[in-house]
């Protein structure tokens, strides 16, 4: 391959000097040596840049259509010659060397041409560029000069109506439809493109379509004043260097995005060194950094789980869609992570593996701790599991005492009540004692079925709840409690811290007085729990506010305990409602 790029530069260098010499020997005074050099050096920087592509990225075609349009640049100089050959062959030729242009520039940076509008404008505009540029052939002579050519005689091999007034008319026309209505479409299809890329591919984009918006608006200058007379020489002398300033930006735009590609695999060389100082979740924010990719997303790959999770350990599914772009790295030939990117980092595979070959190491220590997470998340839902299915069974079974045991003692005393009033006096005081043990069993009843689950609680609310709690309490409670309703997990867990610490308030502070309040701010619901007494509680393990920290846990709060010695208990539970 570099034998043949050297071949190809040495014959492109060639052929420039020829080109060179051939407008000076052939235009005369309409040209001169600053615009033949600077037509050649425009073609010789496509030249250079599509064999540094090519050499940087063989598989991409790109760096031969580049190359293909600095030569057919070239080559377009030929149709100057008054060798009737070369002004025939070149002529076709040469008006193709735009579309060639155009192809490499709807092309960058991947090297195909997928859009099909695009597809169609460059086929047409092969298309119509032979069409218009063989028929002015077919009818010129020579006796008049063509567009752009100076006035010596010129004739075309393959005429066959000898009419030089309709071939200029025909060029006439070429230039409007090519270089007016075609180049036009060019135009709307660049900001096109421009606007449906992604960010980051926008930002590469933009130099190389801005150059080439640049070119065709040239055109469109161009085939505007063709029909206007008496133009001044110092409008056409514009018009050349605009053309040659935008051909000359186009490789110069290429090259520095390929440069640009260079400078981002040598920085990966940074990573290494900032990953040894990074915390294994900001792994993903130095990866973006050396890719340019601010949209980045990191899935590790759990084998046991056969999955992929993201960083906080959730399942997550490899997308699907076209805007993304996924690429999934391997350790010892087993995934270890899987990057989802933008899709224009497909082009660059040497960067994306520079940058995943730096963070290989931090990455197997980030998927160990998402392997943690969601392990830890997988516990975390378990725990929600059992406490939901608990608060269900007490529901069960607080129904059951009040519509069984409970109904059928209460049933028990109004028949000993009745016979209580048909029996001898001895008979009736045994019959008293007895319903007055069955209204004692009741009570006991009602209050265990309170304990296991009010049903005020699911049929009211929280704050009935509390209110009837507060209403049952050994010692004087003041209440302040949230009205609304609010999740029934989140109800549950609210309604038994009040009810565990005001049972511990009740059995070992030896408070005269108790507070409970509870309050929503922010999508958190506040419950707290304060006492007057000795304090010194502690939310050991098996302790009941041990109990209550795993029942707010498991869905999502949190609880402390504030207890100095001597200075009352103050129980806090948060609990997100949201």
């Amino acid at each position: 391959m570099r034998t043949l790029h050297i071949a190809l530069l040495a014959a492109g260098l060639s052929l420039g000097i020829v080109a060179h010499d051939v407008q000076l020997e052939n235009l005369g005074a309409a040209t001169t040596q600053a615009r033949s050099w600077a037509i050649v050096v425009g073609a010789w920087l496509f030249l250079v840049a599509g064999v540094i592509a090519w050499n940087r990225r063989p598989a991409n075609l790109l760096g031969p259509l580049m190359t293909a349009a600095g030569f057919v640049l070239l080559a377009r100089q030929l149709r100057y010659s008054h060798n009737s050959v070369l002004f025939t062959a070149f002529f076709v030729i040469g008006e193709l060397a735009y579309w060639v242009v155009a192809i490499a520039v709807f092309a960058y940076p991947s090297g195909r041409v997928t859009d099909r509008w695009e597809k169609l404008l460059l086929r047409l505009g092969v298309f119509v560029t032979l069409f218009f540029t063989t028929a002015i052939l077919l009818l010129y002579d020579g006796s008049r000069p063509l567009r752009f050519f100076d006035p010596s005689h010129r004739e075309s091999l393959i005429v066959v109506y000898r009419n030089s007034d309709a071939a200029i008319d025909v060029q006439k026309a070429f230039v409007i439809v090519v270089w007016g209505v075609l180049a036009s479409a060019a135009i709307a299809l660049l900001f096109r493109k421009l606007l449906r890329a992604t960010p980051r591919a926008r930002r590469l984009l933009a130099p190389l379509l801005l150059a080439a918006v640049a070119v065709a608006l040239r055109a469109v200058f161009e085939s505007v004043v063709t029909f206007t007379p008496h133009i001044a020489p110092s409008t056409y002398s514009y018009l050349f260097w605009w053309q040659i300033a935008s051909f000359t930006a186009l490789p110069v735009a290429l090259l520095a995005g390929f440069l640009r590609a260079r400078l981002a695999r040598a920085n990966v060389g940074d990573l290494v060194l900032a990953l040894e100082h990074t915390p294994t979740d900001r792994i993903r924010d130095a990866l973006s950094d050396a890719l340019d990719d601010l949209t980045l997303e990191i899935l590790f790959w759990l084998p046991d789980d056969k999955t992929y999770v993201d960083g906080a350990g959730r399942p997550t599914q490899l997308p699907t869609e076209s805007n993304r772009a996924v690429t999934v790295l391997d350790h010892d030939g087993e995934p270890l992570a899987a990057l989802l990117h933008d899709p224009s980092l497909l082009d660059e595979p040497k960067l994306v593996d520079a940058a995943a070959a730096a963070a290989r190491l931090a990455l197997e220590n980030a998927r160990l701790q998402a392997e943690t997470r969601s392990q830890l998340e997988q516990v975390r839902e378990s725990r929600a599991r059992l406490v939901s299915a608990a608060d269900l069974e007490r529901q069960r079974i607080e129904r059951n005492i009040h519509d069984g045991a409970q109904q059928r003692l209460v049933a028990l005393a109004v028949q000993l009540r009745r016979a209580q009033r048909r029996a001898d006096p001895e008979l009736e005081g045994l019959l008293a004692a007895t319903v007055d043990e069955l209204k004692v069993a009741v009570e006991e009843l009602r209050e265990l079925a309170r304990g296991v689950h009010p049903a005020i609680l699911t049929e009211d609310g929280l704050g009935p709840a509390l209110e009837s709690l507060a209403s049952r309490s050994e010692i004087p409670v003041d209440l302040e409690a949230y009205d609304g309703r609010l999740p029934a997990q989140v109800e549950a867990a609210a309604y038994f811290v009040a009810c565990e610490a005001l049972t511990n308030v009740a059995k070992h502070s030896g408070a005269s007085s108790a507070t409970i309040r509870t309050t929503r701010r922010n999508g958190v619901l506040v419950v707290e729990v304060r006492d007057d007494g000795i304090g010194g509680a502690e939310a050991v393990n098996g302790s009941g506010l041990r109990g209550l920290a795993d029942r707010v846990e498991a869905v999502g709060g949190k609880l402390r305990v504030e207890s100095p010695a001597g200075d009352g208990t103050r129980v806090v539970a948060e609990i997100p409602c949201a």
